[in-house]
């Protein structure tokens, strides 16, 4: 018997209560979505949090972009030490199927607004990258990828890998720039402005995917398919 989702996100470690209010808002965005069970959100970097509301019978959902050692090996090691071992971590926000989807009509609405068509427009996809693993990187690529039938280009760069955010974003014309991240915290609110004022870049800047009206739902429907 599962007795409640957790939506668990990283956080903010040295201002942790604005990303935990963050999430909590989330989770009651997805629980008015009727997932089939109470919905509760933690962040990692607020003591406490995770201990609060998961046990041993709750489904986790990572709000992380990528599944990989922090998803498979460290989730599971701080949701032993809150006390919920045996909890049931589902796959992330970044793996959604729906996801695609969701950023090609976002980028289309942006560009239709510029008066860009969708096939002469460009998208830049910006994401966190990690010189330790490469599942940021990795996912955001195949993403890249399977969405660039839809525009002239899908350009990618990254916070902390190469192809860096600056660089990928020079000389863009006609580009709507789309963050694949979970939510608005440090490096969408400080490094990729910086990033693309350093690059010129002039078009619509979005905001997080995961801020998106569309994904309370998108959870909802995960939590429900895993109940």
């Amino acid at each position: 018997m599962v007795s409640r989702a957790v939506i668990v996100s990283h956080g903010q470690p040295g201002d942790p209560g604005p990303q935990q209010q963050a999430i909590e808002a989330l989770a009651a965005r997805v629980a008015a979505e009727g997932p089939g069970c109470p919905v509760a959100g933690a962040t990692l970097a607020m003591p406490g949090a995770l201990a609060a509301v998961a046990d041993d019978d709750s489904l986790i959902y990572p709000m992380f972009m990528a599944e990989g050692w922090f998803t498979r090996t460290e989730l599971p090691r701080r949701l032993a030490g809150a006390g919920a071992g045996k909890a049931r971590v589902l796959r992330p926000f970044g793996t959604d199927p729906a996801l695609p989807g969701l950023i090609v009509a976002q980028a289309h609405a942006a560009a239709a607004a510029e008066g860009w068509a969708p096939q002469d427009s460009t998208l830049l996809l910006s994401a966190h990258g990690s010189q330790r693993s490469q599942a940021s990187f990795t996912i955001t690529t195949a993403l890249a990828e399977s969405i660039a039938p839809h525009f002239a280009r899908v350009v990618t760069g990254f916070v902390e890998q190469e192809p860096f955010i600056t660089d990928a974003a020079q000389g863009l014309t006609r580009a709507v720039s789309l963050p694949f991240f979970a939510l608005r915290a440090e490096h969408v609110l400080d490094d990729l402005p910086e990033a693309l004022d350093q690059a010129g870049f002039t078009g619509p800047r979005l905001d997080p995917i995961g801020l998106a009206p569309e994904v309370p739902a998108l959870i909802a429907a995960s939590i429900r398919a895993a109940l």
